[in-house]
């Protein structure tokens, strides 16, 4: 019960690596706002966890809409301890002169305006208590790129930057911000980083993972739990990469 008492927000939370953060945090005693732009997949978690989360839908480029889910939040649990910016998009792999504008907007909006919108409704929060915990999730595309992902990766080393720039700026208040990194996993995004799901792509990419397995839920979900929990109360400005190796 390593998050006894404790409140989050784990935007993404509907699928994917931000439903094993949830899991885990509801696992370790936390309640849970389960944020996603999918109303029916939020509703579903939340509802499989039970009284200890509730599912609220957020558009996490939109300022408005993250200064409701802010206020959602404040209202139902009075004190907010951890957020955790998790919900992230990507391009298809193709020449970095191919990505269309829109496309390069949609990514640096959700993965990178985001964490941006988020600090201008959480940390001020954050500050009043003197305490607090944010968990960006990044990627290990932000730390050794894959070739055809160019604007993807641009974000997730923004994300990055970002992180330790926002933890050096936030420790004196008490607050740590933390990122983590981490490889291709079982999630819905898989399919769009390698271009199709075939037996072939999936041994490609597992070739570059010296564990050879892609992360699961559940490694994000055993990681943010640590990070956000008491356990790490000296650690701040970390991009931990949960990777099985490969960026070694």
């Amino acid at each position: 019960m390593r998050l006894k008492g404790k409140s989050a927000i784990v935007t993404g939370g509907g699928s994917g690596f931000g439903a094993g953060i949830v899991a885990k945090f509801i696992a370790e005693g936390a309640t849970v706002m389960v944020a996603d732009i999918n109303p029916d997949a939020a509703k579903l978690v939340a509802d499989n966890a039970g009284d200890a989360a509730f599912a609220h839908v957020v558009d996490v480029a939109d300022s408005d809409s993250m200064h409701e889910m802010a206020q959602a939040a404040f209202s139902r649990f009075g004190s907010l301890d951890i957020m955790v910016n998790n919900a992230g998009i990507t391009h298809l792999p193709q020449a970095m002169e191919d990505i269309t504008e829109e496309d390069f907007d949609r990514v640096l909006a959700v993965n990178a305006k985001s964490v941006f919108l988020s600090a201008k409704v959480i940390v001020p929060h954050m500050k009043e208590n003197n305490a607090g915990a944010i968990l960006n999730v990044a990627s290990t595309a932000g730390v050794s790129p894959r070739p055809r992902l160019s604007w993807y990766n641009a974000s997730k080393g923004w994300m990055i930057t970002a992180t330790k720039s926002m933890a050096v700026e936030l420790a004196p208040m008490g607050i740590r911000v933390n990122a983590l990194n981490p490889v291709a996993g079982e999630t819905p995004l898989l399919k769009s980083f390698m271009g199709s799901d075939t037996p072939e792509n999936r041994a490609r990419f597992l070739s570059t993972i010296p564990m050879g397995r892609f992360s699961q839920p559940e490694d994000l979900g055993n990681a943010a739990c640590f990070l956000c929990s008491d356990e790490s109360s000296l650690i701040t400005g970390v991009a931990m990469e949960v990777d099985g190796g490969r960026c070694i």
